[in-house]
């Protein structure tokens, strides 16, 4: 048994440094000096064992198994996932649908400020709900590309789109896990995070419009984001106020991509805009001029909103595109549809059950499993030490169910098993680096929670006093920023927050909710995130200048939240807002 320490310097600030070493380094190497990402990832990992083992007296047995246990765990289930969402990818190349799906969608939304909205936005938040560990991002990422959109592009779009249903992703498993930590009612934090993210659910799609084409290609289409806002605020407040937080995520995302196709069908905009063969965005067409600028002559590059993040130009306009037969758009879709389902299959809770007892294996990981103790205030003073189970649930993993869609897509398309097997090979080739890089990464986030890094930053946040409310919320954030995981920055702070807000005489609910709310905003710069969406777009090294370009908007996010929350804990009407 080791016990951790949250202050081995004997001084707060020094110790807080010393902590916050091994992610500076990291987040440094990769936007200043441009290192390559897995490079990188080694450097911290390397560091954090320096500051675990030298600093913090780790045992060199734990040190080493909280790296292995994290990298075990970034290989499966999210490696696994994200290498079969890729192989789907990669059958579609194989088969030649781009063009076709492209054209199709274009004709749902022909205008690519709408695209960013149904796609990374609601589609995304359908993902999410069902599957999380990244699909969202894989999948929504590739499909903005064949529509146009820039590698780099699509990657940070996609990013900030995919904040406001990653508390309830996975069927809800951040909220319930946040209960099992804290004690907490279940449903009262699923009311309490869902009453945090109804404004930022109604802010999303407006915001990512504005980040691709500025504030002035929003009002050409707010109709169609107030649309998407409303239909995917309304039943996911109403899910997690008087249901829980098991179904948010689904049936905002569909209820979303249902409005908006609705209003499609009655509304467009005046000015449709498009990519140009520079790959730049602005009107192209004008329903009552022969001048495609005609309305709105001053329009922005896509360059000048934040988003100068541009690789080779590859999209083209979207009114040129051939006319394709019914038939033709089917195959293109079907891939997509059956990949779908079965994400909807795998992702019902009775579906898992059934797979976990046919296959199951919950294996304690040696020199870690109750080995680290944590002590107050980071959990409560009887707490038991930290568990270490890697669960191999091979059937009921997401992947799997991906890998199962996308050999029946390649049967469906057409392929042979000879191409199918010979494309699996290419993936997982061309993503090997990737591969490596989200182990690291786990490996990096895991050996900082066993070590007790983590806490140190947040025992650093706790001491805010009366700011705690806001300053809690950053607290959120800083763990999905780590981890990758609001599921795991539950697990991490959940009882921190718990414990904190009845010392400094606030709801504690409010502060666990703050915890999960205000980490959603931190997802879009967790280096997992971003590896996954360049190895979904063949954009691996351009992960330093996605950072950059959604750092801003992590930041800006996380920062309102945190004083909606702040209001919440102090000031009436807000503080009627926190459910008892």
């Amino acid at each position: 048994m080791w016990t951790q320490t949250y202050d081995p310097l004997g001084n707060p600030l020094l110790s807080t440094l010393a902590a916050a070493l091994p992610a500076a380094v990291l987040l440094g190497s990769i936007t200043i000096l441009k290192m390559r990402i897995h490079l990188a990832a080694l450097l911290g990992l390397a560091l954090a064992f320096v500051v675990s083992v030298g600093l913090y007296k780790m045992p060199v047995s734990a040190a080493v198994a909280s790296a292995v246990f994290g990298a075990g765990f970034g290989c499966f289930p999210i490696g696994w996932l994200l290498l079969n969402v890729i192989f789907v990818y990669q059958l579609t190349v194989k088969r030649g649908l781009f063009d076709v799906l492209r054209q199709s969608l274009a004709k749902i939304a022909p205008d690519p400020r709408i695209q960013v909205i149904l796609i990374a936005f609601s589609f995304g938040a359908f993902l999410e709900g069902m599957a999380g560990f990244g699909a969202p991002v894989a999948i929504t990422s590739v499909i903005l590309i064949q529509l146009g959109f820039r590698p780099l592009q699509a990657c940070a779009l996609t990013l900030i789109a995919n904040t406001a249903p990653v508390a309830f992703g996975s069927l809800g498993i951040p909220i319930t896990t946040l209960a099992e930590v804290t004690g907490l009612d279940t449903r009262l934090l699923s009311a309490m995070v869902g009453r945090q993210l109804a404004f930022f659910s109604m802010l999303i799609p407006f915001w990512v419009v504005a980040v691709l084409s500025g504030w002035r290609g929003v009002r050409g289409i707010w109709p169609a984001a107030l649309a998407a806002g409303l239909a995917f605020t309304v039943p996911g407040y109403l899910c997690a106020n008087y249901h829980g937080p098991w179904l948010v995520g689904p049936a905002s995302g569909v209820c979303s991509m249902l409005a908006l196709a609705l209003l499609l069908r009655f509304w467009k905009p005046a000015v449709l805009w498009g990519f140009d063969k520079n790959g730049d965005l602005g009107p192209v067409q004008d329903a009552s001029s022969s001048d495609p600028a005609a309305e709105e002559p001053n329009w922005a590059p896509t360059g000048s909103t934040g988003m100068a993040i541009a690789t080779a130009p590859q999209a083209a306009a979207t009114v040129a595109a051939p006319a394709y037969d019914s038939k033709t758009v089917f195959q293109a879709w079907l891939p997509w549809l059956i990949l779908t389902f079965f994400i909807f299959v795998w992702g019902t809770p009775q579906f898992v059950s059934f797979m976990d007892g046919l296959f199951q294996r919950k294996l304690p990981m040696p020199y870690l499993h109750q080995v680290v103790q944590r002590i107050p205030p980071i959990v409560l003073a009887n707490a038991k030490p930290e568990a270490a189970i890697f669960k191999l649930n091979l059937l009921s993993a997401t992947g799997t169910g991906i890998l199962v869609a996308a050999v029946v897509a390649a049967f469906a398309m057409g392929l042979s098993f000879r191409e199918t097997l010979a494309t699996y090979r290419k993936t997982v080739w061309e993503i090997r680096f990737s591969l490596l890089t989200i182990a690291t990464m786990l490996a990096l986030g895991n050996l900082t929670k066993y070590s007790g890094t983590d806490a140190t930053l947040g025992l650093a946040l706790a001491r805010t006093g009366s700011l705690y409310p806001f300053f809690g919320t950053l607290l959120g954030w800083l763990g999905v920023a780590l981890t990758g995981s609001d599921t795991s920055a539950n697990v991490l702070f959940g009882s921190l927050q718990k414990i904190t807000a009845q010392q400094i005489g606030v709801s504690p609910v409010l502060m666990a909710g703050a915890n999960s709310a205000g980490g959603v905003m931190g997802k879009m710069m967790s280096a997992q995130s971003i590896v996954v969406a360049t190895t979904a777009t063949g954009s691996y090294g351009g992960e330093g200048r996605i950072l950059k370009s959604v750092f801003f908007h992590s930041i800006a996010l996380v920062v309102l939240m945190g004083i909606l929350v702040y209001l919440q804990a102090y000031l009436p009407p807000f503080t009627q807002m926190v459910p008892h």
